[in-house]
């Protein structure tokens, strides 16, 4: 099948998958609501086949130390898939299912499908990344731009996670956990029960942002949008938290998204 945009529809709720850009949504609308930031690198993107930075885009794969281009000098940052073309695989009114080929940089072999699944009352996204040969450490996650004002008050942030990843100078985690923090952030929370973020646009629309996995970027520095982000391990995981995918076991998670009108 083709690459061209995609829009599911469920009540007043749209969609509009992007498979060309990165395999992103680019668009979520609530009745007129717009809740995503516009343009060709905002929306929300897939991180795979790692989150945030690694450090000097240098990771330890088995006994081999590999070297991922640093697209965030000093760093390489959020993956190589949203960089590529997605393919689609499947699409009804309501559910696109698009798939990426992990090709170079990336040293594996391997193949990343996203399922986006739109209800009238929430999002619900899954990732997995599969092996067809060797393993490889991955991390998978998602990385929503929401618009911080939908025409009225600026949205709020509600969280309580267990800890906050101590930050360092190069943006990374040092490896010691404190307690949260106030804003603004460029940080990654620990939410061991799952994560549970819920944004408040007053008057106007509760969104609650939910994963199974246990850690969260948030990031609020930019004027325009505040980002929330589930993933399945911290920034630098490649080399301080890695999960390995296997040929019998493919890295798999979700997130879903769900709201109601104010």
């Amino acid at each position: 099948m083709s690459n061209e945009d995609i829009t599911l529809t469920a009540g007043e709720a749209e969609a509009r998958v992007s498979p060309a850009n990165g395999g992103r949504i680019g668009s979520l609308r609530i009745g007129s609501l717009e809740l995503l930031r516009q343009g060709e690198r905002y929306g929300c993107f897939p991180m795979v086949p790692w989150c945030g930075r690694i450090r000097d885009g240098r990771f330890l794969d088995g006994g081999t130390v590999r070297q991922m281009p640093l697209n965030s000098p000093p760093h390489a940052i959020h993956g190589t898939a949203r960089d590529g073309a997605w393919r689609t695989a499947r699409v009804s009114e309501n559910e696109a299912v698009i798939t990426c080929e992990l090709t170079d940089p990336w040293p594996h072999p391997g193949r990343v499908t996203q399922i986006v699944t739109l209800a009238e009352d929430g999002l619900t996204l899954t990732m997995s990344v599969e092996t067809y040969d060797d393993s490889f450490p991955a991390q998978i996650g998602w990385h929503p731009w929401f618009h911080r004002n939908l025409g009225g008050e600026d949205v709020r942030l509600d969280f309580k996670p267990a800890w906050q990843e101590e930050r360092g100078a190069d943006h990374l985690p040092t490896g010691n956990r404190v307690d949260p923090r106030p804003g603004p952030w460029d940080d990654c929370f620990g939410m061991p029960g799952g994560v549970d973020v819920t944004l408040t646009w007053p008057g106007q629309l509760e969104l609650k942002v939910a994963s199974r996995e246990e850690w969260v970027v948030v990031y609020d520095e930019q004027a325009e949008a505040v980002c929330v982000e589930p993933q399945t391990g911290p920034p630098n995981g490649l080399n301080t938290a890695p999960r390995l995918v296997t040929p019998l076991d493919p890295l798999e998670a979700g997130t879903t998204w769900s709201w109601r009108r104010l």
